[in-house]
């Protein structure tokens, strides 16, 4: 019997607005996982999940782990014979600083009328809680429609990829037969555009480090020690200066060994895609983009490798003055890879970089806050082409197949410890503001996610 989203999509419109208010009871929830203080409030979503989940006929419950409570959920659907899916999404969100710039508090959701109509503005709105409501909405409604699901569904939540996913691969490795399925389901990217969808193909890879630079046994009186004695500010400033050379390329020794160039057709593919650079930058309020030369936006953004220095600090810095050379500096620092780039590799690479400029009297410490290599997704799986049917039956419009410059660690672990590949439709947009004050989900967007992931049930139980 094939399946059909038609009764369960005007389910999902005469549900829209209280779908709307169940987004606001989850956004409203500060599950800042990356802070200890907001631990009660973090497991608070998770259980706030899990309880939605079951309410839709899953059997759910709270794992631990050796950080934050993952949410692990199945349902039955129609029995063994139908597909199975797991999807994956965090409720874990970025600290909500600086407040001062939030226009709204961040943790009271809060509806905005903007230029695509209205729009909710919310730490967590898009990344990921909205995104994982999408999904969470378009099986409430076949659970309405049809009491059951279409296909075998299982759901693992976790609560700390904003802080590297620590976890995540200990749990995955110890409950592998329970989360085994034929696919993972991903809604954490973005559409090509308000109006066109895109299934993302390529994920680049992470490192993430902080490096520290230590150089005298305390602070000291600038007064009476400067230029007489190593300066690990000075030093480590100048250090990281020497990141990229004049061409925009990054200096960490064996950093490009592995990375190919892209072949014609690829890069004739980039060149037509209708990408705007220019609205791009301006968004953000740029007029050029910069970094490695000779390379397009696109191609910098989806294909190439970088190095960026993320945050920087030691010393004093509080109000008014003190003269003090410090005994330590500290940076963090991400590297975006791509396919063939090991970050174990990049990391030896950039120790030596580093060691090779450290002088006498100084040490310094490199510790790892996160990794995954590069992702690909083949683009021409039966998966794939179930997720382009459904979005072209919601948006009129088959979807881009795009890259994305981010990183989803999951991604590449799902693939290496439960041997399945991932389908990633998300629904954010360039401008969503993510990690930055006043993020919003234009609720266009979020309406459109339902309806395409109650489709994308329908496309997947077809395939059985």
């Amino acid at each position: 019997m094939v399946a059909d989203p038609g009764p369960v999509l005007a389910q999902l419109q005469r549900d829209f607005e209280p779908a709307i208010e169940r987004l606001s009871a989850l956004l409203s929830i500060p599950s800042i996982g990356t802070d200890p203080t907001f631990a009660p409030e973090t497991r608070r979503a998770a259980e706030w999940l899990a309880a939605e989940l079951r309410s839709i006929g899953f059997e759910a419950s709270l794992r631990n782990s050796t950080g934050q409570p993952i949410v692990v959920a199945h349902h039955p659907g129609p029995g063994e014979g139908a597909p199975h899916v797991l999807y994956y999404g965090h409720y874990d969100v970025q600290p909500p600083e600086p407040l001062e710039l939030w226009q709204t508090p961040p943790f009271v959701p809060t509806i905005v009328e903007a230029e695509r109509g209205r729009r909710i503005v919310a730490r967590g709105a898009v990344d990921d809680k909205g995104q994982v409501m999408t999904w969470i909405e378009a099986m409430r409604a076949w659970h309405r429609v049809h009491g059951a699901l279409p296909i075998r569904a299982s759901v693992f939540l976790e609560g700390e990829e904003e802080s590297g996913s620590p976890s995540l691969e200990t749990f995955l490795a110890a409950n592998r037969e329970e989360l085994a399925a034929d696919l993972c389901v991903v809604s954490d990217t973005n559409m090509w555009d308000v109006d066109t969808p895109a299934i993302c193909t390529q994920l680049r890879g992470l490192l993430y480090v902080e490096l520290t630079l230590h150089g005298p046994g305390r602070d000291l009186h600038s007064g009476l020690y400067g230029g007489a004695v190593p300066n690990p500010l000075n030093i480590l400033t100048r250090m990281l200066g020497q990141l990229h050379d004049d061409q925009g390329r990054v200096r960490i020794p064996g950093f490009y060994r592995d990375v190919r160039e892209l072949a014609e057709g690829e890069r004739a593919k980039l060149a037509s895609l209708d990408f705007d650079e220019a609205a791009f930058l301006g968004a953000i309020g740029l007029s050029r983009g910069v970094g490695e030369d000779g390379r397009s936006t696109l191609e910098r953004i989806w294909a190439r490798p970088t190095c960026d220095l993320n945050g920087i600090w030691g010393g004093y810095t509080g109000e008014g003055s003190k003269t003090v050379i410090p005994a330590k500096a500290s940076a963090k620092l991400s590297c975006r890879l791509v396919p063939e780039q090991d970050p174990d590799r990049i990391l030896a690479g950039l120790s030596k970089f580093v060691a090779d400029r450290t002088p006498p009297d100084c040490r310094f410490e490199i510790e790892r806050l996160g990794a995954a290599p590069a992702m690909r997704i083949p683009a021409e799986s039966p998966y794939v082409r179930a997720g382009a049917a459904a979005l072209e039956h919601v948006f009129g419009r088959p979807p881009v197949l795009i890259a994305m410059g981010g990183s989803i660690p999951a991604v590449e672990a799902i693939k290496r410890l439960l041997g399945m590949d991932s389908l990633l439709i998300g629904f954010g947009l360039d401008d969503d503001r993510v990690h930055s004050p006043n993020e919003k989900f234009e609720l266009v967007c979020f309406e459109r996610g339902m309806r395409a992931h109650a489709a994308l049930l329908a496309e997947l139980a077809n395939l059985a």
